[in-house]
Formats: structure tokens, C-alpha cells, sequence
């Protein structure tokens, strides 16, 4: 039986990966990664929403 995720899990998850030294996080303070988001969204850009859809 899997146990159901509480209100704060996900942040006490996130709070214990930073303790721990999270990657992600000395990532971005060495990468400007807002640089890669103008090609993301171009790259992502299946739809503009105006006709619905998933």
C-alpha cells in the first residue's frame, strides 16, 4: 500500500535535498539559465491555447 503524500512533503523533500548540497542549486548560481528560455518556448511552442485542447 502506497502511502499518501502530505500538505508539506514535497517542501520538507526539497528543504532535506538542499541541506544535502541539491545540484540543482550550485547549477544555477554558476549558469544564467533564463539565457536558454527564449529557445525552450520556441522549441515548446506546440500551441498558442486559442482552440482548446489538452
Amino acid at each position: 500500500m502506497m502511502k499518501q503524500s502530505g500538505l508539506f512533503d514535497v517542501e520538507e523533500r526539497l528543504a532535506r535535498l538542499s541541506g544535502l548540497g541539491d545540484q540543482l542549486e550550485a547549477f544555477s548560481q554558476i549558469v544564467d539559465f533564463a539565457v536558454f528560455r527564449p529557445d525552450l518556448e520556441e522549441a515548446l511552442a506546440y500551441s498558442d491555447g486559442s482552440t482548446g485542447g489538452r
